[in-house]
């Protein structure tokens, strides 16, 4: 049995033993060799009955793996950089790309099929990723701490410094890369006073460190900087954009970064939000503060990431004239093509912050001149925080796959984020990440899931996620019998819509403990300054975004606003996101809205119930540490959902007076 960090997809074995020797040949002078070689031993080398690996092809290799040039084989067109091409010929498997990135995930692909018993001749692939940037960001801290971390301390810090475990990066490293993810920040987006520093001479030897290690694995290294840095660790009295002292400042910063670290990839920037400080401090946009960052970043090929997170966290909660939701596409959308080429705009999925259901942001679409990604949220901030089951690659592909109509055809986020629909502007994804010190990376295990189908929709939003979940539950755990994986799964493909009907109701949001987040709070961000409300009354709930409320409805293309618009035909789901409505408002399914509540609520916490009878019946054929592990887990979740149920349901009850038609309990 493996320690639980290395029960994840990657370095499990599987529970089919084979009788292949491995006998491989790295042909030509790639520096990925290395790292694919070490792959080899650490991985590949458990599955064979003897491994040899050899620098040239000797004739007597079963698996070849080179570049088209260094094999002298003519190129498959069109998979760029990162693709490659698996094939056998004349009894032998090649693995080949145009470059050695496409190289190191041609043997992520080999090694994936090798786990899942393929045998060797059969391996056959040619794939190449749908996006350009398939970014991971950290909010680790330099004292060991991860803001909206669940899976304990930072692996890159502790005490203010680094932790330079080499072999827990290496293993980490090869983690991400083996779903495609090529690009990270390390640092949280909340630049405090110590981690500004990490771009100054201080620290940048241990950056570059990190960075090298990283680079063996096709990752590219980002920082998240300080805005205010000029002023901070500078000593100037600005970070006025438009200041030649503060552009001077930053070239010679940049410069000093890419002396140390010629791989760098940029910054990543949160400017203007949540008191974070920014260009308006200045009278200035937010494409003169993108701007003069990118332009020191430009000579060495780095690109700036500025975070679109921007609204006003001083709201009157009295005042619905001002809606959060339109915050994004108001400050950005007018600026659209104002920003330098290398300048790409983060835009969260959602106008509001990774909730459990919200409509997807306008602001996808919107941009036709200006680089862009989408920001997604592996870490389970509002969604159970890794003690609940949800498994979000669901969620993630409605996202995807919802058509925003902005350009008349080939219009999905998917089509727009990867660059497919408009001229390359779409540079691909980035998200939040879940990972920390724990044993098992990720808090709960089941949480690993969604890791590995962030990459693996970053990769191709198009997979199939039945497939994705069936993969990982059979690289994780392939010594569990059959039917054990495919409870695994079950309960895996049905958690996102089980944690949704036990929370917040019909796209409304938030409810939650303010600060932490977790557990039910009805009011919680009610009358706060976060403008995150749902205006319950007695008459009825809901926000009022169509033309006549916050008009936040405009924002997006016909016939997408016309949709949400028209009661009739807004999606039940979102309903009271775009609309307020009476209890008694009829949804499509025939329920009245206070109905539904009740219902929703109470069958959420049946549900988990019967999570915890799936597991249970599986106990006798399940390992101690995985059971015991797992079912605390579920505990912890059912204690939640009855919170959640009896608090939401008797704040409506008391609220609107209407009875439960099934005449069951409610706390009142």
């Amino acid at each position: 049995m493996t320690t639980d960090r290395e029960a994840c997809w990657l370095t499990t074995e599987s529970s089919k033993p084979r009788t292949e020797k491995l006998l491989l040949s790295l042909v030509g002078d790639a520096p990925m060799f290395a790292t694919i070689r070490r792959l080899c031993q650490n991985h590949a080398a458990k599955f064979f009955v003897e491994t040899a690996i050899t620098d040239r092809d000797t004739g007597k290799s079963n698996v070849i793996i080179g570049t088209w040039t260094s094999l002298g084989k003519e190129s498959t067109p069109n998979l760029g950089s990162e693709g490659y091409t698996i094939f056998s010929e004349e009894g032998r498997l090649w693995i080949v790309a145009e470059e050695e990135r496409g190289l190191l995930y041609g043997f992520y692909h080999f090694l994936k099929e090798i786990q899942l018993g393929t045998p060797l001749l059969e391996i056959s692939a040619q794939e190449k990723p749908a996006n350009v940037f398939r970014m991971i960001n950290h909010w680790d801290n330099m004292d060991g701490s991860v803001e909206r971390g669940y899976a304990g301390r930072s692996l890159f810090f502790e005490g203010g410094s680094f932790t330079k475990d080499e072999d827990c990066m290496r293993s980490y490293a090869e983690l991400l890369s083996s779903v495609g993810i090529n690009a990270l920040t390390i640092n949280n987006v909340n630049v405090h006073e110590q981690e500004s520093a990490l771009i100054t001479n201080r620290w940048l030897p241990e950056v570059a460190w990190l960075a090298k290690l990283f680079q063996e694995y096709g990752l590219t290294l980002f920082l998240s900087i300080n805005y205010a840095s000029p002023i901070t660790i500078g000593g100037l009295d600005t970070a006025d954009p438009l200041e030649t002292s503060v552009a001077d400042w930053w070239e010679r910063q940049v410069e000093r970064i890419y002396g140390s670290i010629p791989s760098f990839g940029g910054f990543v920037v949160k400017a203007d939000s949540e008191h974070r400080p920014g260009p308006f401090s200045y009278g200035r946009t937010h494409a003169d503060g993108a701007n003069m960052l990118a332009k020191a970043l430009k000579p060495y090929g780095g690109h700036l990431f500025w975070r679109c997170f921007v609204y006003d966290c001083l709201q009157d909660w009295r005042d619905r004239s001002t809606d959060r939701a339109r915050a994004a596409y108001d400050h950005f959308a007018p600026l659209d093509g104002a920003f330098a080429d290398n300048v790409i705009l983060q835009i969260k999925s959602g106008p509001m912050d990774f909730q459990v259901r919200e409509a997807v942001s306008p602001l996808i679409g919107a941009l036709k001149q200006t680089k862009h990604v989408i920001e997604l949220q592996i870490t389970q901030e509002y969604t159970g925080q890794q003690i609940d089951v949800c498994y979000l690659p669901p969620q993630w592909k409605e996202i995807l796959d919802f058509d925003t109509h902005a350009n008349g055809k080939d219009t999905t986020v998917a089509d727009l984020v990867s660059g497919r629909a408009n001229g390359g502007f779409g540079q691909g994804m980035t998200a939040v990440v879940n990972t920390g010190r724990d044993e098992n990376w990720t808090g709960h295990s089941f949480a690993q899931a969604n890791l590995y189908g962030y990459g693996q929709l970053a990769w191709n939003p198009k997979r199939c996620l039945h497939a994705i979940a069936e993969e990982w539950a059979d690289r994780t755990y392939p010594y569990l019998p059959k039917n054990v994986r495919k409870t695994i799964v079950s309960i895996q493909e049905c958690s996102w819509i089980v944690y949704e009907s036990y929370t917040s109701p019909l796209g409304i949001g938030w409810m939650v403990n303010p600060g932490h987040h977790y557990g039910p709070n009805v009011n919680g961000y009610e009358f706060s300054p976060w403008g995150t409300y749902h205006f319950s009354d007695r008459n009825g709930l809901g926000v009022d975004r169509t033309r006549k409320g916050s008009n936040y409805v405009s924002q997006y293309a016909e016939p997408v606003g016309s949709r949400y618009e028209n009661l009739q035909t807004c999606p039940d789901e979102l309903l009271l996101f775009f609309h307020h409505v009476p209890y008694t408002h009829v949804l499509t399914s025939g329920k009245t809205v206070i109905q539904h509540i009740y219902d929703s609520h109470f069958d959420g916490v049946e549900q988990v119930k019967a999570f915890i009878a799936a597991w249970e019946s599986h106990k006798q054929e399940l390992p101690e540490a995985l059971y015991q592990h797992v079912r605390v887990k579920f505990d912890a979740q059912l204690a939640n959902a009855v919170e959640w149920r009896d608090q939401v349901n008797t704040y409506y009850y008391r609220m609107s007076g209407i009875e439960d038609k099934h005449g069951r309990t409610i706390y009142r």
